[in-house]
């Protein structure tokens, strides 16, 4: 299959909840994660830097998503060059090397009502 996506997109709202990560099950436990597709036949170079309101960047992360394969990257695994900061707001950049599609998805477990909330990352080159 022919790759489709861009190289570049942004996901400009982005925060981990402070005490929301205590739990047994990893799998609801609060989290942030860019849902990147690599629909093409070659392997994907992935960045992704983070940009806070008082701070430097932090990144580059860098992963690597296979071909004709998805990847679900949860923000809260992240931490090479540093973990994200939890409790803080962030936006990100994510660039690869071959065109990919990525979604935004959040869920936030603090509450016994767990609220799921997903949007298409702004694709910007």
């Amino acid at each position: 299959m022919e790759a489709i996506g861009r190289t570049r997109w942004v996901i400009a709202e982005g925060y981990l909840p402070d005490g929301s990560m205590a739990g047994a099950d990893h799998a609801l436990m609060s989290h942030e994660a860019a849902c990147i597709l690599n629909s093409g036949d070659t392997d994907a170079q992935v960045t992704l830097t983070l940009f806070f309101t008082d701070r430097e960047p932090a990144g580059p992360y860098r992963v690597t998503v296979q071909a004709r394969r998805t990847l679900h990257l949860r923000f809260n695994d992240l931490d090479d060059p540093e973990p994200v900061p939890v409790g803080k707001s962030y936006a990100s950049v994510i660039e690869s090397d071959v065109a990919v599609v990525v979604q935004h998805t959040r869920l936030d477990s603090r509450a016994a009502e767990i609220a799921l909330m997903t949007t298409m990352a702004y694709p910007a080159g």
